[in-house]
């Protein structure tokens, strides 16, 4: 090996650092983009390094293909765009994701980085919580007061967003309670997580969190009648947790009354308690109707709005001649901004995510659990979602997704006990749970390819 090339296999311990960044980074806004900037120049350095380093690395070879159907989605889009500049600007800003995954990858294929960056990222949620409860009880957080109708945390008031970034990321502290101390752990870290998010406001974090809790004890009960009573107790939990947050929290109580709205039966009252989604919706509907196949270009959305809205649509600026951001739901966005052709591609990439999950070792299935429940918790369908062409929502999609294809590439471990087997689907067996924390072996050279296992 060249000595270019043994430079390039080097990997520094503090090299899980530079993903870490990006999260550390997420509540500042444009921030985050400090954290790419810095995977962007790894992939630079290592390709001048040693031009073929990840040919060789089998993760890089799922993390191109699956980029590419997202980009190629977006490209297609640009076909009958409705605003050209913004369309083509995002499908620019998109070629960020791909060093993104590549230098992700390449860090995580040594499984102690991994460790290293699961347990920053979990002890950076328990710190953002602990910092939401703070702002519950006195009014404050690090980052200043909270909103009158909700809690802002860390990400400052007026970004209402804490509430969804917490649910997506609660499976990394779950999963690292679980390993610390089992089941005790992880009932606690589920209820220390639940205020916070209650009191957040936001009835998308509310699903996403319940989402993420089902699979948590799914994993747990590992048979069907273990899992439903399990849920039933879970569920009276729940609602012994609501009927304090409704009686505490002025904040809640708002939220609440909103939601009962819907128990008026009247389309009405339904779109009042989704905040006026049912609208959005069907002039998404519209607009998917009126350009089916390629969409009105990502990003376009608000642009194209006000020529599908009714009379009277409260979401339609007309001094500006746009309308809401935004589908509010992943399938509609999809269709709605790059049409049926974006929509096979989504689709694809699904399929190429789970053919590499299928072909992953067991030992690399394992490690990569937790952030594959968090990258299902962000695009589970049945909610009301952010935009996934968005500069914020989709460089944390896309983040989650990293962690999980580079999990998904690490080397074997050589103890057999350091990756008991995790398959998280498995049905109405018992599954051990995974020792993420173990210690791994030294990495091997990227020099030269890996041979995966087929599960």
């Amino acid at each position: 090996m060249t000595a270019a090339a043994a430079d390039a296999d080097a990997c520094p311990r503090w090299a899980w650092l530079l993903p870490f960044a990006l999260i550390f980074l997420l509540p500042f806004g444009r921030a985050a983009e400090l954290g790419t900037l810095a995977l962007v120049m790894l992939c630079a350095t290592l390709l001048l390094r040693q031009p073929r380093v990840f040919a060789t690395l089998p993760a890089a070879r799922w993390a191109l293909a699956i980029w590419a159907c997202y980009e190629l989605a977006a490209l297609g889009s640009t076909l009958a765009a409705v605003a050209p500049a913004r369309t083509w600007e995002t499908v620019a800003a998109m070629l960020r994701y791909l060093p993104l995954l590549l230098g992700v990858a390449w860090v995580l294929r040594d499984a102690a980085q991994w460790r290293r960056l699961l347990r920053a990222v979990a002890l950076l949620t328990l710190l953002w919580t602990l910092d939401a409860w703070m702002q519950a009880l006195t009014g404050w957080s690090v980052r200043g007061h909270a909103m009158p109708h909700r809690l802002t945390g860390v990400f400052g008031a007026g970004d209402p967003k804490m509430g969804q970034v917490l649910a997506v990321l609660a499976p990394f502290l779950l999963a690292l309670a679980q390993r610390w101390r089992g089941r005790v752990a992880l009932t606690a870290a589920a209820l220390l997580l639940l205020g916070p998010i209650l009191l957040s406001g936001s009835r998308a974090s509310w699903v996403t969190y319940a989402f993420v809790l089902a699979i948590f004890l799914w994993r747990e009960a590992g048979s069907w009648r273990r899992f439903a009573l399990w849920s039933a107790a879970a569920a009276l939990l729940g609602v012994l947790a609501l009927g304090a947050a409704w009686q505490t929290s002025t904040r809640f109580d708002a939220r609440m009354q909103r939601t009962l709205l819907a128990l008026k039966g009247s389309e009405h009252d339904i779109n009042a308690a989704l905040s006026g989604r049912l609208t959005i919706w069907a002039d998404a509907g519209r607009m998917i109707a009126a350009n089916p196949w390629t969409g009105v270009g990502v990003r376009g959305f608000r642009y194209a709005y006000p020529r599908y809205a009714r009379p009277g649509d409260p979401f339609v600026n007309r001094a500006e001649d746009q309308g809401a951001y935004y589908a509010h739901q992943i399938v509609l966005e999809i269709l709605s901004e790059s049409g049926v052709l974006g929509l096979a591609l989504w689709t694809l990439g699904t399929l190429l995510a789970w053919r590499m999950w299928r072909r992953a070792p067991t030992h690399a299935r394992a490690l990569a659990w937790p952030a594959g429940i968090a990258v299902l918790a962000a695009v589970f369908p049945f909610n009301t979602t952010l935009a996934f062409y968005s500069a914020w929502w989709g460089l944390l999609f896309w983040w989650l997704l990293a962690l999980w294809i580079g999990a998904l590439g690490t080397a074997p471990a050589t103890d057999a006990r350091a990756h008991p087997a995790a398959a998280i689907g498995a049905r109405g067996a018992r599954l051990s749970r995974p020792n993420t924390l173990a210690k791994p072996p030294c990495p091997p050279s990227i020099s030269s390819p890996r041979s995966t296992s087929t599960s």
